[in-house]
């Protein structure tokens, strides 16, 4: 049995086995010998995979020995399916990134309707509002609670502190008309 064959069975043993790393080795052996190697190139490419996901790794390396005598193109198709998995796995990590920063946002706040509920409990937005706002941020996520606000804010006595959140948000809400009528709001407070 020539060598190849030979490290070749000895790298699909190492990788059914679920011993990735020997598997790598012993493919990255075979491209070395002969980086033409259709086999030895699918074989690192699902090593390396099974390192982090060991069923993808042996569901793509049964699916290739299926396809690889009837397509012409199984290394081709198994690259795609690792793309496409690393490209899942990115967005994924994205997406539990955006939400790990959500979550730290949300634990540096208070929501509104959690904020409605200790204006409740403390008897006026007044008394509420000066318990949190210097330990505490209000987050709100819907505009008609943020014109609810600027309108407690400004009711109260919190001009200046409704008119600094408007100019920081209201350019969020584009030319929106009961956005903007509440400057009018702010000016009538004034005069």
């Amino acid at each position: 049995m020539p060598l190849t064959s030979r490290l070749l069975q000895q790298a699909e043993a190492f990788f059914l086995k679920g011993d990735y790393k020997n598997a790598l080795q012993v493919y990255g052996l075979l491209l070395k010998q002969n980086p033409t190697f259709d086999e030895a190139k699918v074989g690192v490419f699902l090593s390396d995979l099974g390192l982090e996901s060991e069923d993808e790794a042996q569901a793509l390396f049964d699916y290739y020995h299926v396809i690889k005598d009837e397509q012409s193109d199984a290394l081709s198709v198994i690259q795609d399916i690792i793309e496409s998995f690393d490209a899942s796995k990115h967005t994924m990590s994205e997406l539990l990134a955006q939400h790990a920063k959500s979550q730290i946002e949300y634990e540096d706040g208070i929501l509104y309707s959690d904020f409605q509920t200790l204006i409740e409990s403390r008897g006026g937005f007044r008394q509420a509002f000066e318990d949190i706002m210097f330990s505490t941020k209000v987050i709100i996520t819907e505009k008609d609670d943020f014109i609810d606000f600027i309108t407690k804010l400004s009711q109260e006595g919190f001009k200046e502190m409704a008119l600094s959140y408007l100019e920081s948000t209201a350019s969020a809400f584009g030319n929106d008309q009961k956005i903007l009528s509440l400057y009018s709001l702010l000016d009538k407070d004034e005069a």
